[in-house]
């Protein structure tokens, strides 16, 4: 005798759906000319620039120095590449905290 389930699978997929949109990077709007440091602080070497109107994906968010940017005072830094990180003042994400995972 084969036992039947309940439903119809779509709450598995929904599920799995959910969990991978949470884990996924999402990309945000640079309100300004900023430059990309290769860790979270102006003591970091500066390795490129991004242009105000741009959109960068976050991969995931660390503190550094505090920063006072166009969109506020944060020490809230995002990585958007590998050894790639800009002050949080300069994205427009909505947020004042944490919108990825921590780095």
């Amino acid at each position: 005798m084969s036992e039947q389930l309940a439903g119809t699978g779509a709450e598995e997929t929904s599920a799995a759906a959910t969990s991978t949109a949470a884990t996924a990077a999402a990309t945000y709007t640079v309100v300004a000319d900023v430059n990309v440091r290769s860790g979270p602080s102006t003591s970091y070497a500066i390795v490129g620039r991004v242009s105000g109107g741009s959109r960068v994906t976050i991969y995931c968010q660390t503190p550094g120095q505090t920063i006072t940017g166009p969109l506020g005072t944060s020490n809230l830094w995002d990585r958007i590449g590998s050894g790639r990180y800009i002050t949080d003042t300069f994205v427009r994400t909505g947020s004042d905290g944490y919108v990825a995972p921590r780095c």
